[in-house]
């Protein structure tokens, strides 16, 4: 299976039951993934807002969590994992209602117990305006029978 449609599978979970995702971020599309890295963007509506009528930073920080999940996913893991840090750097105002911003996440460091994750946001200008980081303790996602981190593990090539 493509890491974009593995991907796209884990979201449709988060979409069904979680109780925040969709929620809030029901209209984020993931538009790519690959091994390690996954693109996504969200059409900024009322619901994204703060009362200054922007982007509101609880949404920037909800996106650092979905996005360093989705990250993880990117690697084969379908469970992927509990929060153990989030941080979030906010460089300026991510837009307002109509405006897309759009957000690339990698899986930095994927191991055994922990996989390390970041990722930046883009306005519509192609500026970042915040960046984040996100650690997921995957130990207990290992077993996960919907995994397919074989599949989309980086080949190593033979004679190498």
């Amino acid at each position: 299976m493509p890491a974009l449609k593995f991907v796209r599978s884990v979201w449709d979970s988060f979409r069904a039951s979680s109780g925040l995702e969709p929620r809030l971020l029901d209209s984020l599309q993931v538009t790519h993934a690959s091994p390690g890295k996954v693109k996504f963007e969200l059409g900024i509506e009322k619901q994204h807002t703060n009362r200054l009528s922007i982007l509101h930073g609880g949404t920037i920080a909800s996106m650092v969590d979905l996005g360093g999940s989705l990250a993880v996913a990117s690697r084969g893991l379908y469970a992927t994992g509990v929060s153990t840090d989030l941080n979030v750097t906010y460089l300026s105002s991510g837009g307002k209602i109509g405006d897309l911003i759009k957000a690339e996440a990698s899986c930095d460091k994927f191991g055994k117990t922990l996989a390390f994750t970041s990722i930046k946001f883009l306005n519509d200008k192609d500026e970042v305006f915040a960046r984040g980081s996100h650690t997921k303790y995957v130990a207990l996602a290992w077993k996960d029978p919907n995994n397919i981190v074989d599949e989309l593990s980086p080949k190593v090539a033979k004679g190498s």
